[in-house]
């Protein structure tokens, strides 16, 4: 058997050894879960996991390689990896790399061999809280000084945000979208050009006045990584904009959404993160099985005040999963109606804002 060459450390002193993968390097991040079956691919390359090292609760990864089709993004920033069993020898006619091998040239580190059901409860029943990925060698009270020291840095959306303003063209096209890039999943760019939209994505700092002159028919607000108040320059964007064209938000574009309006927003204890989150949609009284990935929520009761009313809840929480103000043609979700692999319950969301469009 071989011998352990990685660890984790939580800030609270838990350690987990076990073997690397990705890249072999250091790194503290806030540990996340993710409950989904499939899509490993899709996880490590979503945009709104900067910071993060996510668990993985099923417990084979790797088993399919990494294919060209299946980015969300071209260049990942997850923080690490952390799974039960890693198998680097896929089985998959489309595969073109191992997960490991995508890992190590974008230096992601990873680790296998853990109990990743011990560590799932441990943040369940205590809460995200900082790790860190580290030689095996690091003893705990080194590993606990360097936790101690370190911030998670606030620039999660402009790190992840494109710098320039590009193009995703479609035949035919009905529409133009622009999309305000917080960390854009490009299964969402797909989804809309799929319905007939060329899409204008956009940095996240854009001004309303430069969105404007580009003559859309709708704006659609992204997801993203960290906290939603970090990100002024949006919630701005939304203020000026509002009324004027159809705006749909999805992840962290619906918490800036929900700010805009004056509502409140606050961190949750652990998170959603998984594909398999029942969502009621209270104006139909549907049940939405939903892909989710978020840190924040929107506070219920700070809606009261505002002109936007919730359209959508978690059936596990209660939390708020979406909002709208049919005045100003605005609505949004804290899930993922695009999620891929991931349900399909959801995409609705794209034709309803096709159909304001329209209108």
């Amino acid at each position: 058997m071989q011998n352990f060459n990685k660890k984790i450390v939580l800030e609270d002193g838990l350690e987990f050894l076990g073997y690397g993968f990705g890249a072999d390097k250091e790194a503290i991040c806030e540990i996340v879960f993710n409950t989904s079956m499939v899509g490993y691919q899709e996880i490590v390359s979503d945009p709104s996991y900067t910071y993060q090292m996510v668990v993985m609760t099923y417990p084979l990864i790797g088993n399919y390689g990494i294919t060209d089709d299946d980015y969300e993004t071209t260049k990942p920033t997850i923080g690490g990896l952390i799974v039960r069993e890693y198998n680097d020898m896929p089985s998959n006619f489309r595969y073109t790399k191992t997960l490991s091998e995508y890992l190590e040239e974008n230096s992601i580190p990873g680790i296998y061999g853990i109990d990743t059901r011990m560590l799932t409860r441990s943040i369940r029943d205590k809460g995200s809280r900082l790790v860190l990925i580290t030689d095996i060698s690091t003893t705990k009270e080194e590993a606990i000084q360097k936790l101690k020291n370190y911030e998670i840095p606030k620039d999660a959306v402009s790190k992840v945000s494109c710098k320039k303003k590009w193009y995703s063209r479609t035949s035919n096209p009905k529409f133009n979208v622009v999309a305000i890039d917080c960390g854009i999943k490009l299964n969402i760019i797909r989804s809309l050009k799929k319905r007939g939209c060329n899409v204008t994505i956009v940095p996240y700092n854009t001004t309303a006045e430069r969105i404007e002159e580009l003559k859309p028919d709708g704006v659609f607000l992204s997801n993203g990584p960290g906290d939603p108040e970090n990100v002024p320059e949006v919630i701005e964007i939304v203020k000026k904009l509002k009324g004027k064209y159809p705006i749909f938000g999805i992840c962290l574009g619906h918490q800036l959404i929900s700010l805009a309006y004056g509502a409140k927003t606050y961190k949750l204890k652990f998170g959603h993160r998984g594909g398999n989150h029942p969502v009621k949609n209270l104006k139909t009284g549907k049940i939405e099985i939903t892909s989710q990935n978020h840190s924040y929520a929107v506070n219920e009761n700070s809606l009261k005040n505002t002109e936007l009313v919730a359209t959508h809840k978690n059936l596990l929480d209660n939390t708020i999963e979406g909002v709208e103000c049919k005045k100003d043609k605005i609505f949004s979700v804290q899930y993922h109606p695009e999620s891929a692999p991931g349900p399909q319950d959801s995409s609705y969301l794209f034709d309803q804002f096709i159909s304001l469009m329209n209108k």
